[in-house]
């Protein structure tokens, strides 16, 4: 392993000073522009800020639906893709703001430095206007839930005041939570991945409460626990990669060693498969028969792990599922399996 870790310190060396000189050259580039970028353009690079890789996350919100089993349902349907829609709009906010927060260090850091605020592609007053219009659409989308009734005599959800209100303090939620995060939270040794798991976690209660459903709480476990293992693994690839320079780039990484991160990483893998076995055996859904999904988690969660320990990988959780084959092909049939024994084999 440390030989592992001696050859990718050395490739990434080069690496990192032609990103530095890509970086430097796209600084000298719209510094000559004069602010004279394309209007489409600056549009792309408004895109791109928007991070649209990033709201693969925002598929938990079909973890409702899809457990519940009301997936070929028309109205749970556009109530849950108008909810997935406002969680990317909200998302987005976010990570404009974090952007915004974070502009100096990152225009530091080897690869963020090449992003549309930090490398002067996006202006300030761009993000800013995206960022109302942003949080103006995830309300809007909020109101149409809103108009759109699910029907049905008993809804679980009627004596707090229907799922619809609920999904809304949910998503208002989401928000407040994050954009502490983005201003303090981040900084807070532990609680800092706790709070990204939190985030997937009001992901999928939002998926529910959105539909009127109520899911077992076996799932909102295996969803903390999964989160955690990929935010631990984020923080372990952050301090190799950026080896001793970690906390100049990101402070709370000078409370994180890889041993340390090796430990949790580990505690929160076992505990993530026995959560969901667990799931499998003794949650109200599928007649046990989700137990032949298990080896298929198994093999995504030693794939993962594969690719951060040989490969260095894991920075970006998204980047992996879309990019590796093998964990988009695991995904994609584990997703099949569970959605033939829910919807096609007899209860």
């Amino acid at each position: 392993m440390n030989e592992a870790l001696t050859d990718q310190k050395e490739q990434s060396q080069p690496v990192e000073q032609s990103m530095t000189l890509v970086s430097g050259e796209v600084g000298r580039k719209v510094a000559a522009m004069g602010g004279t970028m394309t209007f489409k353009a600056r549009l792309g690079a408004m895109f791109q800020a928007l991070r649209p890789r990033q709201w693969t996350k925002n598929l938990a919100v079909f973890v409702g639906i899809l457990f519940a089993k009301r997936l070929l349902e028309v109205a749970p349907l556009i109530h849950t893709l108008l909810a997935f829609i406002a969680f990317c709009l909200v998302s987005s906010f976010i990570y404009l703001l974090n952007d915004l927060l974070d502009l100096e260090n990152d225009r530091r850091h080897p690869r963020k430095r090449n992003r549309p605020l930090a490398s002067g592609r996006l202006p300030i007053s761009w993000a800013v206007v995206a960022m109302g219009c942003l949080l103006g659409g995830a309300a809007l989308l909020t109101l149409a839930i809103f108009a759109i009734p699910l029907g049905g005599q008993h809804l679980p959800y009627s004596s707090l005041g229907g799922g619809d209100l609920l999904f809304a303090l949910v998503l208002a939620t989401y928000v407040v939570l994050m954009v502490l995060y983005s201003v303090r939270l981040k900084h807070v040794v532990l609680l800092d991945v706790f709070i990204i798991a939190s985030g997937f976690l009001l992901r999928i209660l939002a998926g529910a409460v959105v539909i009127s459903v109520v899911i077992s709480p076996w799932l909102y476990l295996v969803t903390i626990l999964l989160s955690l293992f990929l935010a631990l693994n984020k923080r372990r690839h952050e301090l190799v990669l950026l080896q001793g320079e970690a906390s100049t780039h990101r402070q709370i990484l000078k409370e994180y060693n890889l041993p340390l991160l090796d430990q949790m990483i580990t505690i929160t893998a076992a505990a993530t498969v026995m959560a969901y076995s667990l799931y499998t055996f003794q949650g109200p859904t599928g007649d046990h028969h989700l137990m032949v999904t298990i080896p298929l988690v198994l093999y995504g969660l030693f794939r993962y792990l594969y690719l951060v320990y040989m490969r260095m990988e894991g920075g970006s959780p998204e980047e992996v599922l879309l990019r590796d084959r093998h964990t988009l092909a695991t995904v994609v049939l584990c997703a099949a399996v569970i959605f033939v024994v829910l919807y096609v084999l007899p209860s």
